[in-house]
């Protein structure tokens, strides 16, 4: 890709133009099917983000199945859909062309993401994937001598396994401990004191995620990170532990803003719950958080390079990783966010929260059925896991199917069936699910 100047960026980076969000209730008359693949869909109508049936309508999901996996690697709506056809299209047709013309597209879809985040667009970098940037913050971050990461047993393999290479390559020291016992009874104080217990005075970082994808638990991470604060109020800058969180679970679910967090780094995936484009991801952090890490990749999101005092050198840019990629799926993730400030966090969170609660309490009440994440929204999202005790929850995952109902399996030691409700299923859904499963056991 040919340089670019700072005037290029300043002159092809347009402002986004704002959404307003609009608050969605669940009316009394949402008890119809998912609807969501309906040749009569949102090809053939306008997007109402008041209107559920108008929401589900824009995801090109067949309308065959009830879709409780769908944040896992989502399906995107049929603006974000169009808008990666558009750039693909241009790519093809003209590619130099292409890149030259959408040269301050990646700055576009860093303002959307800060704007969703409520955060600068200096903070955020961008990824191809939550894995990549927990790889950029657990291989950048400077650690002294001495020095210790410590984690949790709760963690995806992404996490472990980027700790693990970096122990492999300078022997940093990681400990694990352990949050909770048994995820359906975990309570805040409980997490949080354990999680404080484990802060020694060698810990500079504490490696966490916000929902665990094994059992549906969400951690209270603002009272984790409020928690932390009293620990570095007496800790030079450089002592300090930064509170480092896999959010991809909470992330474009929960209605909060990076700062209520209480956290110094927050990593994403933008593929699951955003339901944005495949291979995108984001890494927000604080300054003071960014000044601890160094980047690890060429970056090709800088207009000069880091020895050209003429050019901007933000944090956010500096750390995404350069090369040639995808660039109709990056290009493209700018809608989801406009997709989802449409709609607005706070009627998203409804809604998938009051699905969520009806699917729990619903399966709590089958017997051979034991419900294992925690009942209560504070200590859980989307994520519904259940134990088969006595059974194979892997034997469950294709009649679930023949009945018309896409369920996963956990990818953890323990496997759970796992339900994920979200925009695109319906309580008709969640009712539908709560009655075929009894039949299958």
């Amino acid at each position: 890709m040919g340089r670019w100047t700072r005037r290029d960026f300043l002159t092809r980076t347009g402002a986004l133009a704002g959404a307003a969000a609009v608050g969605l209730g669940c009316s009394g008359d949402d008890d119809t099917d998912s609807g969501s693949g309906d040749d009569d869909g949102a090809a053939g109508t306008d997007f109402d983000p008041a209107d559920w049936d108008s929401v589900r309508a824009q995801f090109p999901l067949t309308s065959d199945l009830r879709h409780f996996a769908a944040f896992v690697f989502a399906s995107p709506p049929r603006p974000v859909v169009d808008a990666i056809t558009r750039y693909r299209e241009a790519l093809a047709v003209d590619t130099h062309g292409a890149l030259d013309e959408h040269a301050g597209q990646e700055e576009a879809v860093r303002a959307a993401a800060a704007d969703y985040l409520g955060a600068d667009p200096a903070e955020v970098a961008l990824t191809d994937s939550t894995t990549m940037g927990l790889g950029l913050v657990y291989s950048g971050l400077e650690l002294g001598r001495g020095a210790e990461v410590v984690t949790t047993e709760h963690d995806f393999f992404a996490t472990h396994e980027s700790l693990r290479l970096r122990t492999t390559r300078d022997g940093t020291a990681v400990r694990r401990i352990t949050l909770y016992d048994d995820p359906a009874t975990a309570s805040a104080d409980e997490i949080v004191g354990r999680f404080l217990e484990g802060i020694t005075d060698a810990t500079r970082v504490a490696a966490v995620t916000w929902v665990h994808s094994g059992t549906g638990v969400k951690l209270p991470i603002a009272q984790m990170g409020a928690a932390l604060e009293g620990i570095n109020t007496n800790r030079d800058e450089a002592d300090r532990v930064l509170l480092c969180v896999d959010g991809v679970h909470g992330f474009g679910l929960e209605p909060v803003n990076a700062d209520d967090l209480r956290c110094d780094f927050l990593v994403s995936g933008t593929h699951k719950w955003l339901f944005g484009p495949h291979g995108t991801g984001v890494v927000w952090g604080r300054p003071t958080a960014w000044g601890r890490l160094d980047p690890i990749f060429a970056s090709f999101s800088s207009p000069a390079p880091p020895d050209d005092p003429g050019g901007p050198q933000t944090p956010g840019q500096l750390s995404t990783p350069g090369g040639y990629h995808s660039f109709e799926q990056r290009w493209a993730l700018d809608e989801a966010f406009k997709f989802h400030a449409a709609i607005g966090k706070e009627a998203i969170a409804a809604q998938t929260s009051l699905q969520a609660t009806m699917l729990k309490q619903g399966l709590a009440e089958i017997d051979g059925v034991d419900l294992v994440t925690p009942v209560d929204p504070s200590l859980s999202a989307g994520i519904v896991c259940v134990d088969i005790p006595g059974g194979d929850p892997f034997s469950l995952i294709a009649p679930l199917r023949e009945a018309g109902i896409v369920a996963t399996i956990t990818p953890y030691d323990v496997p759970y069936l796992r339900f994920g409700p979200s925009i695109a299923t319906t309580p008709d859904d969640v009712d539908a699910l709560v009655a075929t499963l009894p039949d299958l056991l």
